[in-house]
């Protein structure tokens, strides 16, 4: 995932929160390109109107980890999937926002590669996904928890096994599930009712 070793980062993340502030400026260095990473992937997937950018992307994800209290660090793998769902939030948000300054706005749009989950037809929007997300948690959280991994965090088979404490075909099975439950979902057109 990025060059930094696993451990230099785990072993920031844990000073980080033993209190130790200066931990965390010495952390975003090593992760800052592969978070930059992340969020171009994520948004490369927006419409192309979205004016987000990566980098402010990665700041505001930046931004919301330092304000809250932060969860107690295992290892990288957990922090990547952490400032992933805060993306995820991230992109909820702005969606809504803009949802919300338009009567009758158009959805925002949210590529699902071949990697991730298969959508032959039009493809679903952030708000949509982000719902049908929620009700994969509620029937199964970690198939939901998977996908997450998977297509927000981009992570591989492998790290979601590691950071689930699950096998890699357990990871297969759920990915597997979860995109054959997504996709029926997002079928059926589900759309927030907020």
């Amino acid at each position: 995932m990025g060059a930094a070793p696993p451990f230099a980062i785990t072993q920031l993340l844990r000073a980080w929160n033993s209190g130790d502030s200066g931990a965390l400026d010495r952390l975003l260095p090593l992760v800052y390109d592969e978070l930059r990473r992340v969020a171009h992937n994520r948004l490369r997937r927006e419409r192309r109107d979205q004016t987000l950018q990566p980098t402010a992307l990665v700041n505001e994800a930046y931004l919301r980890l330092v304000r809250g209290k932060p969860p107690q660090w295992q290892n990288r793998t957990q922090f990547f999937a952490v400032c992933a769902r805060l993306m995820r939030q991230i992109l909820v948000d702005a969606a809504r926002r803009r949802d919300a300054g338009k009567r009758g706005g158009g959805p925002v749009r949210v590529t699902l590669n071949e990697d991730a989950l298969t959508v032959d037809s039009p493809q679903p929007d952030v708000l949509a996904l982000d719902e049908a997300l929620n009700a994969l948690e509620a029937l199964d959280r970690r198939k939901s928890r998977v996908v997450e991994l998977r297509f927000f965090a981009g992570l591989s088979v492998e790290e979601t096994a590691a950071a689930l404490d699950v096998s890699s075909d357990t990871v297969l099975r759920d990915w597997k599930f979860a995109k054959t439950w997504l996709y029926q979902e997002l079928r059926r057109g589900r759309r927030p009712t907020r």
